[in-house]
């Protein structure tokens, strides 16, 4: 029951995670203004911004003008739900679970934004070490020495690609591992890292040899970053428990 309200939570918190992501890239308010079609400029009413339910029953639709309502809005609000069902389920209840419930948010505005305008925000990044940094004396079951480390191998890692290849590597994926290595702390740093990695590297081949990109076409990486993030943060202790023993 708890997870399910945990859930139900997430998927309201997740209508809330859609107004940040339409409104930060465009430097809107996320206080001020009430929710609008983009298309015909029509105010929404409370009916029409109940997570999911609203979706379903308008069919996908504007009620004023009939535009396309973006399939992204209930996939991250049901996402949402997830994420923080399995966050209560594998942390009942604990300073932890609100810890890595607020990482998630983050992670899935990073995520979004960077999938729709491929671009890692200084206004999220910022606030988001900040965040990290008071947290990490507060964090269960680490040391925020281990967060700290965390922080450096995320941010230095990432920094010499930068450097060394430019082209295939921004700034905004720097400080967004910078924020996922605070987060996750030391060693899940090179989880996230090496999962991230993988995902990213495995999504290009299939686009390549698809032929739907080029071998020399940039992908977005930060929502790679993110989900390796989310993983590691749920399933992290596992996996390298897991991989130590197949050793």
């Amino acid at each position: 029951m708890q997870a399910a309200g945990f859930a139900l939570f997430g998927v309201i918190l997740g209508s809330f995670l859609n107004v940040c992501i339409d409104r930060i890239p465009r430097g809107g308010s996320l206080i001020k203004g009430r929710s609008h079609c983009d298309a015909c400029g029509h105010s929404l009413s409370a009916l029409d911004l109940i997570p999911v339910a609203s979706y379903l029953w308008l069919r996908g639709r504007c009620r004023y003008c009939g535009a396309r309502i973006p399939p992204r809005v209930p996939a991250v609000e049901i996402g949402t739900g997830a994420v923080f069902a399995l966050i209560l389920l594998r942390y009942p209840a604990s300073l932890e679970a609100v810890l890595i419930a607020a990482y998630s948010a983050l992670l899935i505005v990073f995520l979004v934004i960077d999938l729709e305008s491929g671009r890692i925000l200084n206004k999220l990044s910022y606030p988001a070490i900040g965040l990290a940094l008071l947290a990490a004396p507060l964090t269960p079951r680490r040391t925020a020495t281990e967060m700290l480390i965390g922080g450096a191998i995320g941010f230095g890692l990432l920094l010499l690609i930068a450097l060394v290849y430019p082209a295939g590597m921004g700034m905004g994926d720097v400080k967004l591992a910078a924020f996922i290595g605070l987060a996750v702390g030391y060693p899940q740093v090179w989880l996230a890292l090496f999962l991230a990695f993988v995902g990213g590297g495995s999504l290009s081949g299939a686009l390549v040899l698809a032929k739907r990109i080029g071998r020399k076409d940039p992908i977005a990486f930060g929502p790679f970053l993110a989900a390796g993030a989310i993983a590691t943060m749920l399933y992290g202790e596992q996996i390298l428990s897991w991989w130590a023993g197949g050793i």
